[in-house]
């Protein structure tokens, strides 16, 4: 997990010691989003990871609407890296 994420920090940084700008942060929310849909498909009644699950999909949902507003190049850019939709 700590190598994924650090690959995902070095793909989505601005600058060199980028660790927490929105972009960062939606790539990170994306992969713990991807791999909590994973552990779904073998554990469909954990009820409790569920709702970190949707703790993380809105947390990444508010983060697009911020970025959207902030800088619409970036926002773009961001969706077609991370093949989002909106």
């Amino acid at each position: 997990m700590e190598k994924q994420k650090e690959e995902i920090i070095e793909s989505l940084k601005k600058n060199p010691k980028d660790v927490g700008s929105s972009e960062v942060q939606i790539g990170l929310l994306s992969k713990k989003i991807e791999n909590l849909t994973g552990h779904f498909k073998t554990n469909k009644n954990d009820k409790h990871s569920t709702r970190g699950l949707l703790k993380a999909v809105n947390q990444r949902k508010r983060l697009l609407v911020y970025l959207k507003k902030q800088d619409p190049n970036s926002y773009a850019n961001i969706l077609t890296k991370l093949n989002l939709r909106k």
